[in-house]
């Protein structure tokens, strides 16, 4: 029997199915569709998805394929603003354009590097899920039935998930009534690379007027969209997404939009692809039943205002892989499972608020800032699940449990001719604990730490990895030493001593000492799915 099944190959499906092999989870991963689709449904990458991507071994090779977004002009009433550049948020990446298809492109091919290939032209015909394990009924292009049973299956499948309507989940919400006309075009302009535009004309009791246009790679390429004309409001279907039965608009349709709300004008030319959208706001009520989960479209989708929607879907999955994992080793109860849930469904109810909000509000924004360090998703947070915990005591300033652990930069390791970022011990499938040592007896507490490490993995079989981090500091067996003579450490993460990173890069546990018996009782708990 085979661990998971994974269904749907879209970046969700494929980023889990990466996830499930790293950790030495087995997995298939199926999809319908005979080919991979064409059309550039997803652009922005946040940088919180870099981050993932960067553990995944991935990040250089999206960077090369992309490019960064730098900045907007925006056009309001007819009347154009000057270019409006994209502050650093001192983070380790920045938002990177990447169409949908060539994001697809290489997370299958590390998939294929990890030994698994997508089964194109599958569909998922029956689902039978029992106590112990999940018969489906597969059925190929050729029409061959095949019979398969696997310990879980999540349905990365989307909107139309099949999935979500076998655990039983209601998908509650409503669908904009209007719909727009999306294509990848090449526009002549003095718009500079790496900047979008938007061109806004408000409509008193309805949506705007508008046509923006999102930068691809590539000279002068561009994925226009806009509100669509009545003739086309009349045919369109109700189904969110692209509407694929539809014929797309003419390249004679955009350009008649550009005219419209352009004031200098701009000639669209070379469509490669074009397509009706529709926009609808749901959240599934549950993500779980058993063995059967949902991730990515097939538990929340939105408005694609912010770049949120395959963003939010690839941190769901980094959520949930490394709990899969444990749970099918036998190192945590199933019901640390209702953790993936717990967790990822208020983001995903969050993200539906606020991409509704932006988009009713689109041209009217008054916060950016602050919306671009959300948009960023650094600020996720799981400061309420029931397996973060916090021993640091009272009124200790810094990150909590629930944050997102925060990358440091230039630090040092005996031996290594370059700097090291934190990042780079962080990277990997397990959990790691962060030792800040200081004191007058630095040589003897990283003796100890040593020792401690020593008498964990005898005690333990969740695999834990130790960092220490001193001014300066002797290596030591099994542990590794990082030398912070700036103390930048401490700067990022505040006063408590000890620090437990997840496999998904948030901080699972703090306390004032790596011997303080909180960071037992924290794996007690996390084992116990509690």
């Amino acid at each position: 029997m085979t661990d998971v099944l994974v269904v749907g190959a879209g970046p969700v499906g494929l980023s889990l199915a990466i996830e499930l092999a790293r950790h030495g989870v087995r997995c298939r991963i199926i999809d319908k569709a005979a080919e991979p689709s064409r059309f550039c449904r997803a652009i922005g990458v946040t940088p919180r998805t870099l981050e993932i991507w960067e553990s995944m071994g991935l990040a250089r090779d999206m960077v090369d394929a992309g490019l960064w977004l730098t900045g907007m002009r925006s056009i309001i009433n007819g009347k154009t603003m000057p270019d409006e550049v994209v502050p650093e948020l001192d983070l380790p990446y920045a938002a990177l354009g990447l169409p949908q298809y060539e994001t697809e492109r290489l997370l299958t091919a590390r998939l294929n590097e990890l030994g698994i290939h997508v089964e194109c032209g599958v569909e998922l015909i029956g689902v039978t899920a029992g106590a112990d394990r999940v018969l489906v009924e597969l059925r190929d292009s050729l029409a061959a039935l095949e019979s398969a049973e696997f310990a879980y299956v999540v349905g990365c499948d989307g909107a139309h998930s099949r999935i979500r309507k076998e655990i039983g989940a209601s998908f509650d919400g409503d669908a904009y009534p209007w719909s727009f006309m999306l294509g990848d075009v090449h526009i002549d302009w003095d718009l500079a690379y790496g900047r979008a535009l938007r061109a806004v004309r408000p409509v008193e009791g309805g949506p705007p007027d508008m046509f923006i246009a999102i930068p691809l790679p590539g000279r002068g390429r561009y994925r226009v969209s806009m509100l669509a004309p009545q003739s086309v409001q009349d045919l369109a279907g109700s189904d969110h997404g692209i509407q694929t039965e539809m014929p797309g608009p003419s390249l004679a349709d955009l350009q008649a939009i550009a005219d419209d709300l352009l004031p200098d004008g701009a000639r669209l030319s070379d469509l490669r692809w074009s397509s009706i959208f529709r926009i609808s706001m749901r959240l599934a009520s549950l993500y779980r039943h058993g063995r059967l989960l949902i991730a990515g479209d097939a538990a929340h989708i939105h408005p694609p205002t912010g770049g949120q929607g395959m963003n939010t879907g690839i941190q769901d999955v980094h959520n949930l892989a490394w709990k899969l994992a444990l749970v099918l080793k036998r190192q945590a109860a199933a019901d640390l499972l209702d953790s993936y849930e717990a967790e990822r469904r208020p983001v995903g109810a969050d993200v539906i608020a606020r991409t509704r909000a932006a988009s009713e509000n689109y041209g009217r924004e008054i916060d950016k800032a602050n919306a671009r360090l959300v948009d960023a998703q650094i600020l996720v947070a799981y400061h309420e699940s029931r397996i973060v915990r916090d021993d640091a005591g009272p009124g200790v300033a810094g990150l909590v449990p629930g944050d997102r652990a925060a990358d440091v930069s230039g630090l040092a390791r005996q031996g290594l001719g370059f700097p090291l970022r934190l990042f780079d011990m962080l990277a990997g499938t397990d959990h790691v604990l962060l030792a800040r040592i200081d004191g007058e007896d630095v040589a003897g507490a990283l003796v100890d730490f040593a020792a401690f490490a020593a008498d964990w993995r005898r005690s333990h079989d969740v695999p834990l990895r130790f960092v220490a981090i001193v001014a300066d500091g002797p290596q030591q067996p099994g542990v590794a030493v990082l030398h912070d003579p700036a103390r930048r450490f401490g700067a990022a993460y505040g006063g408590a001593s000890a620090f437990l990173v997840r496999p998904d890069g948030y901080i699972g546990w703090r306390g004032p000492s790596f011997r303080h018996d909180g960071l037992a009782d924290y794996f007690e708990t996390l084992m116990k799915g509690a």
